[in-house]
Parts: structure tokens; C-alpha cells; sequence
């Protein structure tokens, strides 16, 4: 896959001001604050190394949810 970078991405630039936040975002969260469809696409461009943004998703019930971690931040557990 060939990431985005984010400062030449709309799209991945609304997900992450949303991630900025703070707290957990359903991936339907995410579609309607972002404006974007492919949720776990952007999450993974995040992540790539040409982005290098920490991620952590996790799932209640059918539900993912989305979390940014940003740098020089503990993370004891996922629901900080």
C-alpha cells in the first residue's frame, strides 16, 4: 500500500483532527466527523512509517474504536 502523506491529504488531515480530540472514536464516528468512508484505510496510512502516528483500536462487542496516542504520552490502557 502506498500511503498518503498528511500534509498533502484533506482526507487523512480530518481524521486526525478528530483523533486530536482525545478519546475513543467508533469507526462511524469517524465517518461522520471525517467526512470519510474507508476508516481502516486511513487509520493504516496513519500509521505508516511516512506518517508515523500511533493508533490504537480496539473493539466492544461489534464495535472498533480509534485512539490517538501521541508522543511522550503513557498509555497504561486503552480507555485513559
Amino acid at each position: 500500500m502506498h500511503a498518503a502523506e498528511v500534509a498533502r491529504s484533506a482526507r487523512l488531515q480530518r481524521v486526525l483532527d478528530v483523533l486530536r480530540r482525545g478519546g475513543a472514536w467508533s469507526t462511524l464516528d469517524l465517518v461522520r466527523e471525517a467526512r470519510v468512508c474507508a476508516v481502516n484505510s486511513c487509520i493504516a496510512e496513519l500509521r505508516d512509517p511516512v506518517n508515523g502516528f500511533d493508533v490504537r483500536c480496539h473493539r466492544s462487542g461489534d464495535v472498533w474504536y480509534y485512539r490517538l496516542v501521541e508522543q511522550g504520552q503513557m498509555r497504561l490502557s486503552f480507555e485513559e
